[in-house]
């Protein structure tokens, strides 16, 4: 077994490189990348099927990279080791797992002993370990009333790139009105409106709903600014409409 590390931290990639080999004893190398792009490279020149990486780097960042190698290498096993568990990364994670991969994500605050039973679970037994905070928001993002449904998340990021109403229908193939119905959903569901203050005298006129929505998600880690990074290159490589 080979094991790629992908960290842009010299320090966390050789805390990542003594908990690899003390986890994995049948590990016959460790190679190690400081970023997304050479990662992506390593595994592809390497053929490794084994991933340990950060989420947020410079260069090009996790998501980026692991959406390459799985594209490439679909089998590939990945553990995300990372600081954030923001719904909007756990969400842009979620969305570019292949159907059946197994991956991990853990996060930096969890101990030692609980990065080397991820590393075992997903590298040796096919086992997805998700840690209890990332799982929880997994579950409100995508289970709950509450939580943003696909549709409703992509049409926010869309709200969040400045699309009219008219583009967002025509990008999603959904008619106006039920675009129009989905941002009425989407005010619910981030409180918009009772944070506009629609119940206090005088409030009224003060809001775009729109830019509000976009600043309550922001502050509630609901989208960062690697998703809108993310989406503004993929709205640029598809000609915008």
């Amino acid at each position: 077994m080979d094991v790629l590390i992908i960290e842009d931290d010299a320090l966390h990639r050789s805390y990542l490189h003594e908990a690899v080999r003390a986890a994995l004893p049948e590990c016959r190398s460790v190679v190690e990348a400081e970023n997304g792009l050479i990662g992506e490279a390593q595994a592809r020149s390497s053929r490794i099927e084994h991933v340990v990486m950060d989420l947020q780097m410079s260069e090009r960042n996790g998501i980026e990279a692991a959406r390459t190698i799985w594209r490439e290498r679909p089998d590939t096993k990945i553990l995300f080791w990372s600081n954030y568990s923001d719904e909007a990364y756990v969400r842009g994670v979620s969305r570019i797992v292949p159907e059946g991969a197994t991956y991990g994500y853990v996060l930096k605050s969890a101990s030692e002993d609980r990065l080397k039973l991820a590393l075992r679970s997903v590298f040796m037994e096919s086992q997805c370990v998700i840690d209890r905070e990332v799982r929880g928001i997994q579950q409100k993002s995508l289970g709950n009333s509450l939580g943003l449904s696909d549709v409703e998340y992509e049409i926010l990021i869309d709200v969040a790139l400045g699309l009219t109403d008219k583009a967002i229908a025509h990008r999603k193939h959904l008619s106006l009105r039920s675009v129009q119905n989905r941002l009425q959903q989407l005010y619910e569901k981030l409180d918009v409106y009772e944070s506009c203050g629609r119940n206090h005298e005088g409030s009224e006129g003060w809001f775009n709903l729109r830019m509000r929505a976009v600043a309550v998600a922001l502050q509630r880690k609901v989208l960062n600014t690697s998703a809108l990074e993310r989406a503004e290159r993929d709205l640029q490589a598809t000609g915008r409409m």
